[in-house]
């Protein structure tokens, strides 16, 4: 069963944009896909609201997911989140098919 986190990091005058492209640009992105479990890692810019990044976050399960917050590279992540004075909104989302009742939205 997947996992599947959407984090909204917001901050001021750019600050969440120039988080997720120092994430890109200093690899920290690259080990984080390259890890054990991890299904995605995308970052998305809404039109509506320039000081957001949204970041899609998905891992093959709990045990994947519990292993990168207890790795380094989440330490590195919470130092460039401090640095850059993000604020976070985090939800998390189960398969359609895991959830019992949502037969009738999926199409087949």
């Amino acid at each position: 069963m997947s996992l599947t986190i959407n984090i909204y990091y917001t901050g001021e005058a750019g600050s969440a944009r120039n988080f997720a492209e120092e994430m890109t640009a200093t690899g920290i992105v690259d080990e984080i896909r390259a890890k054990d479990g991890n299904e995605r890692y995308e970052y998305f810019f809404p039109m509506d609201d320039p000081e957001t990044v949204l970041l899609i976050d998905q891992w093959r399960d709990q045990k994947a997911l519990d292993a990168h917050h207890e790795s380094e590279t989440m330490q590195k992540i919470m130092t460039l989140r401090n640095k850059y004075d993000l604020h976070m909104k985090v939800e998390r989302f189960l398969p359609a098919q895991d959830n019992v009742g949502d037969e009738k939205y999926i199409k087949r």
